[in-house]
């Protein structure tokens, strides 16, 4: 079993910075692959990133690649989202989650946290 709770969440101005942290639970941490994903009201629930159990592949959905960065330290267990230029677009609820299967698909993934909300004002 892992518990996963994140934290960092808020409101930001387009073009600012965030950190979410997603604190993790469990014997299994270390030996599992952790993803964020988003979702924005009305919309289905979004790939944002991934990264392997040793933090040595990271995965990135088109939309944040090269403004999000996705980390891990597995000494904590936790895992960061490092989001930068900050859009209107990226407002949803923000999901961590732990899994052993697909990076990208929601349904590779066992264990998911509550989310946590970022909301950019334009």
């Amino acid at each position: 079993q892992v518990q996963l709770v994140e934290s960092g969440g808020g409101l930001v101005q387009a073009g600012g910075s965030l950190r979410l942290s997603c604190a993790a639970s469990g014997r299994t941490f270390s030996s599992a692959a952790m993803g964020w994903f988003r979702q924005a009201p009305g919309k289905e629930r979004e790939f944002v990133a991934a990264i392997s159990w040793s933090g040595g592949i990271t995965y990135y959905g088109d939309s944040v690649k090269g403004r999000f960065t996705i980390s891990r330290d597995n000494t904590k267990s936790t895992v960061y989202l490092q989001m930068n230029s900050l859009r209107p677009e990226d407002t949803a609820v923000y999901y961590c989650a732990a899994g052993y299967g697909s990076r990208r698909s929601a349904s590779g993934y066992d264990y998911w946290g509550q989310g946590t909300q970022v909301t950019v004002s334009s």
